[in-house]
């Protein structure tokens, strides 16, 4: 198998959002699609998910087109079925209906077996003050490690 040091995250989402809870999907992919993402070829920014008729799928997803790929490569921002559990699935919907809650797209990574996995979490959009208060606890916790290293 190829190297699994695919590791693509949405760094925004732990500063936007406060993360209840997470999970780890698969993702539904094409042959374009997945030899892109193992080149490292995605971004998660502006990306969310959503329940329609008990299927969870993350839409705004961008996966660029297979450099050696022909006609038949993928569109780049195409919507993506996720694959988990029913149980799952209308815990998530049941989360998702509260207002305030969304669902967003942590990190995508490439597990032992060479597949594709997505981890999602339910979140909560944080308000201007929190995002402050995690500023201020993040250049602290900064501090502390600076001055544990002398």
């Amino acid at each position: 198998m190829a190297s699994n040091n695919i590791n693509i995250k949405n760094r925004r989402a732990t500063f936007d959002y406060e993360i209840i809870e997470s999970f780890t999907a698969g993702i539904v992919l094409t042959g374009t699609e997945i030899k892109s993402i193992r080149q490292g070829k995605a971004g998660l920014t502006d990306t969310y998910c959503m329940v329609e008729n008990n299927e969870l799928w993350m839409k705004g997803m961008y996966i660029a087109e297979y450099s050696y790929g022909s006609y038949n490569n993928h569109a780049t921002h195409r919507d993506r079925k996720l694959l988990l559990n029913r149980k799952e699935i209308n815990k998530i919907g049941k989360a998702c209906q509260q207002p305030g809650y969304s669902i967003i797209p942590l990190r995508i990574f490439i597990n032992e077996r060479g597949l594709a996995k997505v981890v999602i979490a339910i979140a909560r959009g944080k308000k201007q003050y929190d995002k402050r208060q995690s500023i201020k606890e993040r250049e602290d916790k900064r501090a502390m490690d600076r001055m544990f290293k002398r």
